[in-house]
């Protein structure tokens, strides 16, 4: 079995929230917006279902928050929690390095804050994000036509 492929932690964000003395939680509010979006499009796997169903079913009740269902994860996103299709458009879009989900974050929610990390995990925050990442899902999941590289 191969070893988890780790999205994102926590954890690796502290010493930058630090540093701009905001609270720990927002070391996780650039990662909520694609674990709600997994969730409310049914992408986790059955071992995150199984793991946490008590805590999802909370969840989706609105009896539980993003964050809680997070931290019950120990701020983790790692590629067991998702199903297959759900990794691979993560690979693609939550890739920091190559994926676009981190430009969009920026691009739709930063406006004249100083980094992403001032961005609050809010309702209208996840909605207009939701917007982009459907769209990305959307293209994303469009067949490839063999013909399309000539007009490219």
């Amino acid at each position: 079995m191969p070893t988890p492929y780790v999205y994102d932690k926590a954890k690796y964000h502290y010493e930058s929230i630090e540093q701009f003395h905001l609270p720990e939680s927002h070391a996780c509010n650039h990662t909520l917006p694609i674990i709600r979006w997994f969730i409310e499009n049914d992408l986790m796997s059955e071992f995150f279902k199984s793991e946490c169903s008590e805590q999802l079913t909370a969840f989706k009740a609105g009896e539980l928050s993003a964050l809680a269902l997070y931290e019950w994860w120990d701020c983790c996103l790692i590629s067991d929690m998702v199903s297959d299709k759900g990794n691979a458009f993560g690979m693609f879009y939550f890739d920091f390095e190559k994926g676009k989900y981190i430009a969009d974050y920026k691009a739709t929610l930063q406006g004249n804050l100083s980094t992403e990390f001032h961005v609050a995990f809010t309702e209208e925050n996840y909605q207009k994000l939701k917007n982009i990442i459907d769209m990305r899902y959307s293209n994303w999941m469009m067949p490839k036509k063999s013909w399309w590289k000539f007009w490219n």
